[in-house]
């Protein structure tokens, strides 16, 4: 298994037209809709970094921007920001494309997703550590390992407050 890994190596994009049975009355994509292919999306890139089975563990930070419709071409962009020693911490970001227009894909929303490698038990495992490369990507992950850090003390900080 490859100790390291890089952000471009596991990067995923998923492309899918939004049809109907995704829509309320009014034409616009549900969330849940667009949640379901931004987690595909994010374990798409954590198997890839980690060549194993994982699950998802937490859905962060969702910011919608503007709608999706019925006949937009979502665009879900995927990439590792962050690896801890069994969780990574995974960008998605939606562009949305209206294919009937010259307009470039505008961005509809984003989100980090907490993704846990598991064995064949069900166990958290180690994952490859994680090599930004580019300033963007040194940058987001400072960022996500002091968000990763200070839920841990926080989560350090709750089990030692439960009775004994």
């Amino acid at each position: 298994m490859f100790l390291e890994r890089t952000v471009s190596d596991s990067r995923t994009v998923l492309s899918q037209i939004m049809l109907i049975n995704m829509a309320n009355p009014a034409g616009n994509i549900h969330g849940g809709e667009i949640l379901k292919i931004m987690d595909s999306a994010a374990a798409a890139v954590a198997k890839r970094h980690c060549r194993s089975n994982v699950v998802t563990a937490r859905v962060n930070e969702l910011e919608f921007m503007i709608p999706v419709h019925v006949g937009d071409l979502l665009i879900c962009t995927a990439e590792m920001a962050f690896a801890g020693r069994t969780s990574m911490e995974i960008l998605v970001t939606v562009e949305v494309e209206d294919l009937y227009s010259e307009e470039p894909p505008r961005t509809a929303l984003t989100g980090y997703f907490t993704v846990v490698a598991i064995d064949e038990q069900g166990k958290p495992k180690p994952v490859p550590r994680l090599i930004p490369e580019t300033e963007e990507e040194k940058q987001r992950y400072e960022e996500r390992k002091q968000v990763y850090l200070e839920r841990k003390r926080k989560l350090a900080a709750k089990k030692e407050s439960l009775p004994k």
